[in-house]
């Protein structure tokens, strides 16, 4: 289903919040998602744009597993699979996302958001950004985009990024910024696969994806995207970006980043902007959850991994607990080398046996109390490549300590026991009436 549809589906059960009221796109709209996160919400009435605000969509795994109808457990063999079995997109002459095609575009239009008050500029920060290479084809990430004019957006590149190659390559790449997207389109722009694999083909074995034609730059766009912005970015052309509250929730630097000049927008009828708040809930989750399968892929080809959760506690991004069935004394250690392998920006890798429930910090937190012993469970990696995210990694190298804890219980116990003693289950109808 469209993104859209699956506001009307959310209305239907009741579980969509609608603000009739006037509200502002600075500031007004984020504190408000912020203060209701993780509640969906619709803002039928902005006052600087003609278009509505929807936000707080999957802020939880669940909500995520309830769009497409499967268990939060079963998420990780679902994008995995999604990954492996990658299917061309379907091309369509016509589309929802042209309804309105706009070919002299002014930005200020749109309820592009001002989130906090130290932020840059009113940001795109839900945007799925797509381009192409004559070599390796198309590619679609996340990119955050600050106005700072009608028709220019600095867009943040993160560095060795596959976009970064393209722009670097051909000094000039036409793009197209796709705001509304569903569920699939957002995780399979937020996955880490190899140069050349076109992220919309896992979107598309994840859910049908029917692409069009862009207007005014040669790529193919989700034709149910609830707004395209088309235009070129540069390589030599650069203006300041940030500040930015990024992951971990606080404020990223200012820098001087790759200018996107406007073409054209193009949009649904009654289009309808897909606020994304930085460091929040949705944020966290659409960046931590696609790299789930990647550490459970890597895992899993030492030892025999259940289940993988890279959770809000550490920004979604450089905390990651694993869980697995132990069948060797060094299973935990092999864990956790495989685990900083399948996400290379992890800090702190967790590792625990089945019988601890990973999305319960205090169930990990109990198996740190009563199963680890720092002289032979910790593996301290000094001086290892970090995340550009981590605020506490060194400046501008980025370099910092990582750390894997196995917090696995031994195969032999030699003197306690390990095992959390069980209450018996009762029928609780016989006494609460």
């Amino acid at each position: 289903m469209s993104l859209r549809d699956y506001l009307h589906q959310l209305e239907e059960h009741g579980d969509l919040i609608k603000v009739a009221a006037p509200i502002s796109k600075t500031y007004e709209i984020a504190g408000v998602l912020k203060q209701l996160e993780p509640k969906p919400m619709l803002f039928e009435c902005v006052k600087e744009a003609p278009f509505r605000v929807m936000g707080n969509l999957f802020c939880a795994k669940a909500s995520f597993a309830d769009y497409f109808g499967i268990k939060v457990n079963a998420i990780i063999p679902f994008l995995a699979r999604a990954i492996d079995q990658r299917r061309p997109c379907g091309i369509v002459a016509a589309a929802p996302c042209q309804e309105v095609i706009v070919t002299n575009p002014n930005l200020d239009i749109l309820p592009m958001l001002r989130h906090c008050a130290g932020d840059g500029g009113n940001y795109i920060s839900s945007g799925v950004v797509i381009t192409k290479h004559p070599t390796y084809g198309q590619n679609a990430d996340f990119h955050r985009c600050m106005q700072f004019s009608s028709t220019e957006l600095a867009v943040r590149i993160v560095r060795s990024r596959h976009f970064d190659t393209y722009l670097r390559d051909l000094k000039q790449l036409d793009v197209a910024i796709c705001i509304g997207n569903s569920p699939n389109v957002l995780a399979a722009a937020a996955t880490s696969v190899e140069l050349g694999i076109d992220e919309l083909e896992i979107a598309n074995a994840l859910e049908p994806v029917p692409v069009v034609h862009a207007k005014t730059v040669d790529l193919f766009v989700p034709a149910e995207a609830e707004f395209v912005i088309e235009g070129t970015v540069y390589l030599d052309r650069l203006h300041a970006e940030g500040p930015f509250v990024d992951l971990t929730e606080t404020y990223d630097v200012i820098r001087q980043e790759p200018v996107f000049v406007v073409k054209a927008i193009t949009h649904r009828r009654a289009a309808i902007w897909q606020a994304l708040l930085p460091g929040a809930l949705e944020h966290k989750l659409l960046m931590g959850m696609p790299r789930e399968p990647t550490i459970f892929k890597k895992v899993n080809e030492v030892v025999k991994c259940l289940d993988v959760n890279i959770d809000p506690g550490g920004c979604s991004w450089l905390h990651a607990i694993v869980q697995i069935e132990k069948q060797h004394d060094d299973d935990g250690r092999k864990a956790i080398e495989a685990a900083f392998a399948g996400h290379r920006s992890c800090k702190h890798i967790f590792v625990v046996d089945g019988d601890i429930d990973i999305y319960n910090p205090l169930e990990v937190e109990w198996a740190l109390a009563t199963r680890f012993q720092g002289d032979t469970d910790l593996i301290v990696k000094a001086r290892e490549q970090g995340s550009s995210l981590d605020p506490s990694a060194e400046s501008g190298s980025h370099f910092t300590t990582k750390m894997g804890f196995d917090l696995t219980k031994p195969l032999v116990a030699h003197g306690k026991d390990f095992n959390r003693a069980p209450f018996p289950m009762i029928d609780l109808s016989r006494f609460l009436k």
